[in-house]
């Protein structure tokens, strides 16, 4: 058994009052502005997501979401002026 801390009346020295810096409750939640769609995708994706999901214990759409929102993110952060590599299909002109 460890030794019982005893408190006394012995000055604190210097003291400093620091501004509060924690983040309002209401500002640790993460969750932004939600927009409903109807996509449709693949049987293999979503059997995907949803073994990865139970495994993890979390939601299928929810891993989903994250997925398209650090994709978003990515490329939102990129210069406007960059292209991707990949060559465009030209289209067919009458000339």
């Amino acid at each position: 058994m460890s030794e019982k801390i005893r408190y006394t009346d012995e000055p604190l020295g210097d003291l400093e009052v620091v501004p509060d810096f924690l983040p309002r409750p209401e500002d640790l939640v993460f969750r932004d502005e939600g927009v409903k769609v109807t996509i449709a995708l693949s049987k293999r994706s979503v059997e995907f997501f949803k073994s990865e999901a139970r495994k993890h214990n979390t939601q299928y759409q929810r891993m989903i979401r994250r997925l398209l929102d650090a994709y978003a993110e990515h490329y939102s952060r990129r210069s406007l002026t960059t292209r991707s590599a990949r060559p465009r299909a030209r289209s067919a002109r009458a000339g």
